[in-house]
């Protein structure tokens, strides 16, 4: 949740956030007075109890009248604090509610929705396949002459949206997960299999919870929800916990299948494995100092970048819009690489800035030169996903449906130079 305290004081702030991002800015005014409400009633809770303490020390000596007078004042003394008591409990539920409603406080992002992001640059140039004097044929086309990639069977073993990377599908999935993991360890991150399936309050506090809980899994029986990323199982691995920080930034980087039910996509990349509902990917997740963590994002950035190095293909990166942010997000960069077949950009990298929000969420802390504590900011990159299959096959391939294996995922394939159609 945002800070309470930028919220008293610095209102504007807030419901300016809210606006750029095409949300209610009335939240904030609520939450303002859910919490005056709060603290008006704790006030006199707390007045109301001093009451009762000296009162009964002047009931042990008062006689007659008096003690009577005395004992009638404390009975209703104690109905008094038990209803502030219970106004202040439901200030603060409301409180609670409204505050888990308003997403973080955007830093740098521009305003608008998904179309109004920001070019930030271009790295390389699409090919141009009619110089080359052929038509390029789509990842699903190329998988399927290449036997790397069945959606065919997945829709009949698991409905829509799934399928099966066979043969030198599966070993191109694990070889472009290695490299992203290698990089990541060389970087200096820990390496880790995180959980696919976590508690609600895991779920809630990493801010997933909120306008997209429809595009997630949940086991009612277990009360567990299924990861659409395993941002979630590492945001919540230090939860409730002072980290140290003293040494940098805390860094992992988690491998796990992950799942989304795609609920707002209706239509959209339902040819092959653009949009599927379970996928793979390398995550890297950054605990680190709230002073940090504008640098730490464009280090983030810049392994991303260099992972799209690695695999030769033409992207750019953009600063998303805020009303295209996660909840979590202050601030967001995608690198997208371009399809040829679609002739568009295709997301295959984020990483986000969520300042202090998931860490307060959480209870994430570390503790000050002075001895106190406070909240730790935490960040989020993509390294691989199932998905850059789609844009590597495109982007290399060659006219007679072979594609060429980039160089930096060659060692990774046994030297492998181009992938060959099954005969």
């Amino acid at each position: 949740m945002i800070d309470l305290r930028l919220l008293r004081d610095n209102p504007d702030v807030v419901r300016a956030s809210q606006v750029a991002r095409g949300d209610d800015p009335d939240l904030v005014d609520a939450a303002l007075d859910a919490d005056a409400r709060r603290r008006s009633s704790l006030t006199e809770f707390e007045n109301l109890r001093a009451e009762q303490k000296s009162l009964g020390k002047q009931v042990a000596q008062a006689q007659g009248d008096e003690k009577q007078a005395l004992l009638t004042r404390t009975k209703q003394l104690a109905q008094d604090v038990k209803q502030h008591q219970a106004t202040a409990a439901e200030a603060e539920a409301e409180l609670d509610r409204v505050l888990y409603s308003i997403a973080n406080v955007i830093e740098g992002a521009p305003a608008g929705g998904e179309d109004d992001y920001i070019d930030v640059k271009q790295v390389g140039t699409p090919r141009d396949f009619a110089a080359e004097g052929f038509e390029p044929k789509d990842h699903l086309e190329l998988g399927e002459g290449l036997r790397a990639i069945d959606t065919k069977r997945g829709a009949k073993v698991s409905g829509a949206r799934f399928y099966f990377l066979t043969g030198i599908g599966a070993r191109l999935e694990l070889a472009l997960l290695n490299m992203a993991m290698d990089q990541a360890v060389q970087e200096g991150f820990t390496p880790m299999i995180t959980p696919t399936l976590v508690k609600p309050e895991t779920m809630q506090g990493t801010g997933f919870l909120g306008a997209h809980a429809d595009e997630i899994y949940r086991l009612e029986k277990d009360d567990l929800y299924l990861v659409g990323t395993s941002e979630v199982a590492l945001a919540g691995y230090h939860s409730d916990e002072i980290v140290d920080l003293s040494d940098g930034p805390l860094r992992y980087a988690g491998w796990s299948a992950c799942y989304r039910r795609e609920a707002g996509s209706a239509g959209r990349d339902t040819r092959g494995i653009i949009r599927v509902h379970q996928f793979h990917k390398v995550e890297m997740f950054s605990y680190c100092a709230p002073e940090d963590a504008a640098a730490e994002h464009q280090r983030l950035l810049g392994w991303e970048e260099a992972m799209m190095a690695k695999v030769e293909l033409p992207y750019r990166v953009i600063d998303t819009a805020a009303g295209d942010l996660g909840s979590s997000a202050a601030r967001k960069f995608d690198c997208e690489a371009w399809l040829p077949t679609q002739e568009r950009w295709l997301e295959l990298t984020s990483t986000s800035n969520c300042t202090t929000f998931q860490a307060r969420r959480l209870g994430v802390r570390e503790r000050t030169e002075d001895g106190s504590t406070r909240n730790v900011a935490t960040l989020n990159g993509t390294l691989g996903t199932t998905r850059w299959i789609v844009a590597i096959l495109e982007n290399h391939q060659q006219p007679d449906g072979s594609v060429r294996v980039p160089e930096g995922l060659r060692p990774y394939l046994g030297g492998l130079e181009v992938l060959e159609p099954a005969k």
